[in-house]
């Protein structure tokens, strides 16, 4: 404790200071980078709004980016039509979505239909007895 009592800062003189921000601002600049290229960003889903009545913009015909529309076009497609491979961990639960095995109905193995026989017949309608005399 009485180590830093006996150090006193002396207060640093305007040519101090002046080389601190020298040094603060081309520190800054060496890691500035100018970006000239702007973009709309195809993640974000775009609203148009309408324009003014009577306006005579809207008598202007505009020609379409063929650019612009194929990067939105883009984003709005599917991820495993975006990409070849999953990018993320999630994305791997469901990637492959074609079935395994295509159905067939007539394998038995794997086509189980419901099928009534004398004996569910009877139960059914043993049910439904059971459970109209409940009701009444």
């Amino acid at each position: 404790m009485a180590g830093k009592s006996d150090r006193v800062k002396e207060p640093l003189d305007f040519v101090h200071q002046n080389a601190i921000l020298c040094e603060t601002i081309s520190k800054e600049l060496r890691c500035q980078k100018l970006c000239t290229t702007f973009s709309v960003n195809p993640f974000r889903k775009t609203h148009t709004l309408s324009g003014k009545p009577m306006s005579w913009h809207d008598h202007i015909e505009e020609k379409e980016d063929p650019n612009f529309l194929n990067i939105i076009h883009h984003a709005a497609l599917e991820p495993t039509k975006k990409y070849t491979m999953p990018q993320t961990e999630s994305q791997e639960i469901g990637w492959i979505t074609t079935p395994l095995v295509t159905p067939d109905r007539t394998d038995i193995r794997l086509h189980n239909p419901r099928r009534h026989t004398e004996i569910t017949k009877y139960m059914d309608a043993a049910w439904r007895l059971k459970e109209q005399t409940e009701n009444m």
